[in-house]
């Protein structure tokens, strides 16, 4: 259309017509312009054959633009992950009275406060009874404890054992009102970047809350001072997740796609230059530990009947002097101390020896010798070499139920 009235304007200004002629193409530019419009809008409306609007409804007067709802179906394997699991996760509440048991006005006894909260994962029932996985630090040093189930109900429980070494604790409950109990998966096959979902308690208000992440790391070494007197004590083994884990999050649930805990939340690294690094014991080794507290209440580990030391924290010169260690040998542990009647005494050993191997494994510090010793069976029969006045020698060593040295 625009072409033919730019022709039309170009004919006027620059020729003169009849009025015959003027009429006649005045006649066809009308009747061609209407054929265009009825072509034309037909096809922008969709036609005569029900085709779609491109955005107006034709049956609106006002020609207002058509809304169309669209149905998402929100459920996806990350969600059915965490409705399988999230009912055996409950809150705990360390109950304390710090330090002592103060009076209310009329001279009675108080409740206690608490003095800190974490997350616990319901892993068996066993009649009346359920039991709870969490962290050692979650329940320590508590007076009282306090399960809150994931149905609101608040319920007490009983420390039935605990473990330092490997922070772990295991709690019972009454069962009767326990309806959801966890599965425990192979923590044995993860893979690194496999989803991975964290439910707990973060901060002591905010029950059963999720993060998502993945698996970010596999048999990671993180090493714990137990004692805190500024030496390294332990090294954990855990599995590394940027799932959040926060304050709370302690003893609740690492779960997998198929919503079954692969490890127990435990710590995160707490630094101002570090995001996104959450740790969690895999639970194929918790397992272990969790049946130990569940029958005896502690982990009943071998031991020698030694007080020892790492040789690199001992001076050089003690070292040649003391030790009479060759100069070539500059690793081991030194025996400080030994136990009558205990283990390395009946093996031949005496104070001032150094280790240096466990069956046939090299023991460069303490903590080699920890690892070595803690996958022992009570009863075992374990192989050392050590020096003595400078010479090797090598003897054999009965284990015994003991949990410290």
């Amino acid at each position: 259309m625009g072409y033919y009235d730019d022709h039309y304007n170009r004919e006027g200004q620059t020729k003169k017509g009849s009025k015959t002629g003027y009429i006649f193409s005045s006649l066809v530019g009308v009747i061609i312009g209407a054929l265009l419009v009825l072509f034309v809008v037909p096809q922008m409306n969709g036609g005569s054959n029900g085709g779609e609007t491109l955005g107006l409804s034709n049956t609106d007067e006002n020609s207002q633009i058509e809304t169309k709802k669209v149905s998402v179906d929100v459920e996806t394997e990350i969600t059915d992950a965490v409705e399988k699991a999230r009912g055996a996760v409950v809150s705990i509440s360390n109950i304390q009275s710090a330090g002592m048991w103060s009076s209310g006005q009329n001279g009675e006894s108080t409740q206690g406060v608490e003095a800190g909260s974490g997350s616990g994962v319901i892993y068996k029932k066993e009649g009346k009874r359920a039991f709870i996985v969490t962290n050692h630090h979650v329940v320590e040093g508590a007076e009282r404890l306090e399960v809150n189930l994931f149905n609101g109900e608040k319920i007490p429980a009983e420390l039935v054992g605990s473990d330092v070494w490997t922070d772990l604790a295991v709690l019972e409950i009454d069962g009767s009102i326990v309806e959801d109990v966890a599965e425990f998966g192979d923590s044995d096959a993860l893979s690194i970047g496999e989803p991975a979902i964290a439910i707990g308690n973060p901060l002591g208000q905010f029950e059963g809350s999720v993060t998502k992440g993945i698996i970010s790391g596999l048999n990671r070494t993180v090493p714990v001072d137990i004692d805190q007197n500024g030496t390294v004590d332990w090294n954990a083994e855990v599995l590394q997740t940027d799932a959040a884990i926060n304050p709370g999050n302690s003893g609740g649930a690492l779960v997998n796609i198929s919503g079954q805990v692969i490890g127990i939340n435990s710590m995160k690294i707490a630094e101002s230059s570090v995001e996104g690094i959450g740790l969690a014991i895999p639970i194929n080794f918790a397992q272990t530990v969790i049946s130990d507290l569940e029958k005896h209440g502690e982990v009943r580990r071998p031991y020698m009947g030694v007080q020892i030391a790492s040789v690199s924290d001992i001076p050089a010169y003690y070292q040649e002097e003391a030790l009479k260690l060759p100069k070539d040998v500059e690793h081991g542990v030194v025996v400080s101390g030994v136990e009558p009647n205990g283990p390395a005494a009946e093996a031949g050993m005496k104070e001032m020896d150094v280790i240096v191997e466990l069956d046939g494994e090299e023991i460069t510090d303490v903590l080699d010798l920890r690892h070595h010793l803690y996958v022992q069976d009570v009863g075992d029969e374990m192989k050392v070499k050590y020096y003595r006045e400078g010479k090797l020698q090598e003897t054999t060593m009965a284990l015994k139920t003991e949990n410290t040295f």
